[in-house]
């Protein structure tokens, strides 16, 4: 394999970095930016992912990553490589697994809950947001409306469009600025930049380097990255083939609309023409009428032509 480091992307790329034991200080590190306005996780406990829902469909329910802090706090995160129709629906019910895992059954509970965080770190774009390249970074919350406050502020969801994120390594400037280059360009790196030098990006690198890799563990991987290559292909394709359909519906709407335009245009021009030439044919009728009267009055060609605008040589054909 050409590749030095593994693809986050893959299953076994977001797991082997971000969801084993041995690596828990990087995921640690990560959700720290991610919540550092909300104080700073010290440990964190990796839970069962697969969850016990009443029906079926339920218990089908399983998250990338599922822990929880040492303060209580739970985090689903999830690595999102295809767009999907109500990803976001899924992301508000997917939340709604630790809510429901805090009721105390068999005891008296206040309803008091600990924080819920969603993050998903997406290999794709919002269609509503994808005309604002600059922001990528969505952090969202229940508010108010009126006021304008948020008004419950233990449901969190964070949304990271890693397509928008187009800084180079000369212009991070962040901690966080960092984590996202890397997790977007890992798989192209050859050496680490010399601008990521932290302790815990030499762990990442460390964890990531394939060199380093098991047979087992190569072979897993490889197996990923052929799913995530596929998964690409197949919406790539579809990408191209939906612009193409487009471009062919585009011209022919467009074919038509010109011609309607055109035959518009054309009957609209037509119509100012005719009122244009009637105008004039109107006022040289008009000055034929007069100089017809002022010639039957006597009056001299030069002054009938000053008056109307008419030739000498009109005047005397009158």
């Amino acid at each position: 394999m050409k590749d030095r480091y593994i693809n986050p992307f893959t299953d076994f790329g977001f797991k082997r970095l971000f969801g084993s034991e041995p690596n828990k200080d990087l995921l640690l590190d990560f959700l720290n930016e991610l919540i550092k306005e909300r104080g700073h996780i010290q440990d964190l406990t990796y839970l069962k992912a697969e969850k016990l829902g009443l029906s079926e469909f339920e218990r089908r329910a399983v998250f990338d990553l599922y822990c929880e802090s040492d303060t209580g706090e739970k985090f689903i995160v999830e690595m999102q490589k295809a767009k999907q129709k109500y990803f976001k629906d899924r992301s508000v019910f997917y939340s709604t697994f630790p809510i429901r895992e805090q009721a105390r059954r068999g005891q008296e509970w206040d309803f008091q809950l600990n924080a819920v965080y969603t993050v998903g770190i997406l290999d794709f774009v919002f269609d509503e947001d994808k005309d604002s390249p600059e922001y990528f970074h969505h952090h969202v919350q229940l508010m108010e409306t009126r006021r304008r406050k948020v008004f419950f502020d233990k449901l969190t969801y964070i949304y990271l469009e890693m397509p928008k994120f187009t800084k180079t390594e000369d212009e991070l400037e962040t901690h966080f600025d960092k984590w996202l280059y890397v997790i977007k360009n890992l798989p192209r790196l050859q050496e680490r930049p010399r601008r990521i030098q932290e302790r815990v990006f030499q762990r990442l690198f460390k964890a990531a380097e394939i060199a380093r890799f098991e047979p087992s563990e190569l072979a897993a991987y490889e197996e990923s990255l052929k799913h995530y290559r596929d998964l690409k292909n197949v919406i790539d394709t579809g990408r191209e083939e939906g612009r193409e359909e487009g471009r062919e519906e585009g011209l022919a709407e467009g074919l038509v609309k010109g011609r309607e335009q055109g035959l518009e245009e054309g009957l609209a021009k037509g119509r100012e023409q005719g009122l244009e030439e009637g105008r004039v044919k109107g006022r040289l009728e008009n000055a034929k009428e007069v100089a017809r009267q002022m010639k039957a009055a006597g009056e001299p060609v030069a002054r009938i032509a000053a008056y109307t605008g008419l030739t000498a040589e009109q005047i005397r054909t009158l």
